[in-house]
Order: C-alpha cells, then structure tokens, then sequence
C-alpha cells in the first residue's frame, strides 16, 4: 500500500497502523523520515506529481491512503491539485484511495450530530474546496476510474505535533497555562489519531466485493466539552508529573485580535475564517463505520492524552513547575 504525505500528522500515523498490521508499506517523502517512521516504510523520494513512477514503485498496492494537506494559505491553490495527484496514482494502480476528511463541509449550521446523508452547506473557502474534493471522487467513482473512500473525523491529537493540542491548547503547560479556542462548554469533536488510522486499516482490510466504488464513513472519535478536555489534560499532566505550584489557569483565544492581525498575517485570516468550530457543538456518528468494520473500543480519552502529552515531551522525567504570577 502507499501513503502519501506520511512525514505529516496523519500520514505518519497511518504508516505506523498498517506496517503494524502487516501491510508493505510504500511512502514518498520530499525530506528525511519524521522521528517514528516505521523501519519498514519502504522510502521513495519520486515527487508526487509523478504519479506514473508512484505507481510503478507500489506496484500491485491495493491501497492508497492521501494525508497529503497543504499548509492553510495555500489551500485555495494545493488542495485540490495534490488530491488530483493521489487520485490519479490511484487510478493507475487499480487500487481503493482512502481519504481522512473533515467537517468543514458542513459549515457554520451545521447540526449537533453529523451523519454521512448530512447536507453540506459550506460556509469557508475551505469548506467549500473539501466538497469540491470529495465531488470529484464521488464523479470518478461513478465513471468507474476510480474506487474511494472518505473517513470523516474532528480535530486530530496525538500521533506528533502541529496541531491545536499542541500549538494552542497545551502549548505553555509547562507555565500551567491552558487556552481553550471557544466557549468551555460547547461539545468539541476529536480524533486521536492512532485509533483513527487504525479504522483506516480495517476500512481497507475488507474483500474488495464488500465495498461500495464510493462509500463515506464518520469517525465518531471523542466529543468532550472544552471544560472536560482542559480538566483530562491536567489530569493527565498531573500524572506524568507536571503539577503547577498555583494551580492551572485557563484562557480563551483572542479571536478579536486575531482577525484583525489577518489583515497583515495570511495565517491569522486563515485560522480567524474557521472559528466557528468552536462556537457550534459537533459530534460524529459512527455507527456505520462501527457497522461496517467491527472497530474495536477506541482508546479511553485520559489514556489518549496521556499518550499524547508523553509523545510532546512531557513526563520523561518527574517534573515540578511554578506558573508565573
């Protein structure tokens, strides 16, 4: 199977899941491995517009799993050519694309709980470009080029860093500081990124005849309010040794100042057109995923984040910190 992005969040995740169930694993990478990458991916350094060599070195792949995602500026110009590059070397090698996608699609109105038939009504740029993607698979599949299938899921923690976990939320936990992005009582939909990657195994570990050419399934992951996730990530801290000598604080986003630096800062505007998602409650049914595949019981949440903190860092060593002030 080949996966393409696998230096990123997901990509590495999903390398470890499948080289962890057996698979032989191809991977395209423009630099060096990230820290984590299974000893098995077979490296490739074949740029991912070259799709005819891509498919000549996974030659016979059954799977190909697209983790590519553009960095938010460039979102309007790289989405959908680099998702075109993983159909097409898809198409080429005969095999199913598997695609992690998201709930932007579904916009500011977007209802409590989120099935596969829920209209998508985009209200972003960036929503609007992930329906335009999973149009385009959904078009290629009913011409018969293509077989596909889309993984909905929330926001990713664990499995590394470069996310809102880490670059905002747990951030300065060291300091005792957490910052929450919206309102603390709003359900928040979550992924933790090793249980998803291992439904994208069992997604792609049915016979080829159980599949429909096009299928969409939701991850129902973990939906918490802000206030339980900060109170299990203390928790989880606390059990890797990070106590804060005054106790935690929490803080919210300063989204006021956020988008008016996006005038000046293309990131800021970027970041400042999604906050929505922290305002509007969102859970994920996956009922059919669960009926499809059998996934077994998700990693309890103070597991999950106990995990993920010991990944940053935290808890190698017993540590006591003082917050300031």
């Amino acid at each position: 199977m080949l996966v393409l992005g696998a230096n990123g969040r997901f990509g590495l995740a999903a390398a470890q899941a499948f080289c962890a169930a057996g698979w032989q694993v191809v991977a395209p990478l423009r630099r060096d491995p990230v820290a984590g990458m299974p000893a098995g991916v077979r490296v490739s350094t074949t740029r991912l517009e070259d799709t005819a060599q891509l498919a000549r070195e996974a030659a016979s792949a059954q799977v190909v799993v697209h983790a590519v995602n553009p960095v938010y500026t460039r979102w309007a110009t790289e989405l959908l050519p680099t998702a075109r590059c993983g159909m097409d070397v898809a198409q080429r090698l005969g095999a199913r694309l598997l695609l992690p996608g998201n709930v932007y699609n579904f916009g500011a109105a977007m209802p409590s709980l989120l099935r596969e038939d829920t209209p998508q009504r985009a209200t972003t740029r960036k929503g609007t470009l992930r329906i335009a993607l999973e149009a385009e698979l959904v078009q290629r599949s009913a011409n018969g080029q293509l077989r596909a299938t889309v993984i909905r899921a929330g926001d990713f923690f664990g499995g590394g860093s470069g996310n809102w976990f880490d670059l905002a939320i747990a951030k300065s936990l060291r300091a005792g500081r957490l910052v929450y992005p919206g309102p603390t009582d709003v359900p928040h939909a979550w992924a933790y990124l090793p249980d998803l990657a291992r439904a994208f195994v069992a997604i792609a570990n049915r016979p080829t005849g159980a599949c429909a050419a096009f299928e969409r399934f939701h991850f129902a992951g973990n939906t918490v309010t802000g206030d339980a996730l900060l109170t299990g990530i203390a928790q989880a801290a606390e059990s890797l040794g990070v106590r804060p000598a005054s106790g935690w604080s929490r803080a919210g986003m300063p989204w006021r100042v956020i988008r008016l630096g996006g005038l000046a800062v293309p990131v800021w505007r970027e970041l400042a057109e999604m906050a929505y998602l922290w305002h509007v409650p969102h859970a994920l049914d996956g009922r059919a995923l669960e009926a499809a595949v059998g996934l077994p019981a998700g990693t309890a949440l103070p597991d999950a984040l106990r995990q993920t903190l010991a990944a940053l860092g935290y808890g190698r060593h017993r540590e006591s910190i003082t917050t300031a002030g």
